[in-house]
């Protein structure tokens, strides 16, 4: 779905950078900055540096002189606001509103039940709307209420009633990433990549090397060996071991094996 990002009056260029990545780690790029205070803005080095690497959110961002021609091409108006208006749209958490607008098939729907009001919108929405527009204010005086009232929406993000004043690129996070776990959400990407496993028989050469280190150092007692290496044997199928970690335990057990080798036997005292 079509997404955009309108930032109005922004007044630090690093909010611009830090906006732009924040939307770029959500897999978003579609920027319009409305009548910033720098008219130079997007090649401000404070706005590059603060970008961290989503230069090409940049690039592709706009500038435009009023909020009309920053909505071309989008259907659904989300203002964000922190403090609710006596008149205008209703003002409703993003996620709450995302799944009504979605059709409540969304990943974020089982977690909660829509109210009244979003059950409302939901009813009322024939289809999904062709283009999304987020509206951030400016970092002092927030969403002017003639832009609020043009809005479907206000987005109000549940905050801490005592403190609740969000830096302008941390809004723009947050509502970036609630929009994309109701679109469906990224993966979460591994640590490193799933490694191949050590097959039957590499698994079974290193517990006889095992056995023959665990009967030498006297551990293991071939005479009553009992169930020692089946269970060893259960134990290493569990770990799922790599051909890595199959040649680290070969190494424990050729150490064991040369510790064993290097430990005299006692010797009985001689009689008279």
């Amino acid at each position: 779905m079509k997404t955009r990002f309108v930032l109005i009056n922004t007044s630090h260029a690093g909010n611009v950078g830090a906006a732009a990545r924040a939307m770029k780690v959500m897999g978003f790029d579609d920027l319009v900055l409305v009548a910033p205070r720098w008219a130079n803005v997007l090649n401000r080095e404070e706005t590059i540096q603060r970008a961290s690497g989503a230069l090409d959110v940049l690039k592709n961002a706009r500038i435009v002189a009023t909020l009309d021609e920053a909505l071309d091409g989008v259907t659904h108006l989300c203002a964000t606001a922190m403090t609710p208006r006596d008149f205008g749209p209703p003002t409703r958490a993003p996620r709450e509103h995302f799944s009504a607008l979605l059709g409540g098939t969304n990943l974020l729907s089982h977690q909660e039940l829509l109210s009244p009001a979003a059950q409302g919108l939901q009813a009322n929405l024939a289809s999904k709307p062709e283009g999304v527009a987020f509206l951030f204010g400016s970092e002092r005086f927030g969403m002017q209420n003639e832009d609020v009232y043009r809005c479907h929406v206000a987005l109000s993000i549940p905050t801490d009633p005592k403190f609740g004043s969000l830096n302008l690129a941390a809004a723009v996070q947050l509502i970036a990433y609630d929009w994309r776990e109701a679109l469906g959400g990224f993966a979460v990407q591994a640590a490193q990549p799933a490694q191949a496993l050590a097959d039957a028989a590499a698994v079974a050469g290193m517990l006889t090397h095992w056995q023959q280190a665990l009967t030498d150092i006297g551990f293991l007692d071939p005479a009553a060996p009992k169930k020692l290496m089946p269970r060893m044997n259960q134990l290493f199928n569990r770990a799922q071991l790599s051909p890595e970690e199959i040649h680290i335990l070969r190494g424990v057990a050729k150490a064991m094996l040369q510790k064993g080798q290097h430990v005299a036997p006692a010797k009985t005292a001689a009689k008279p």
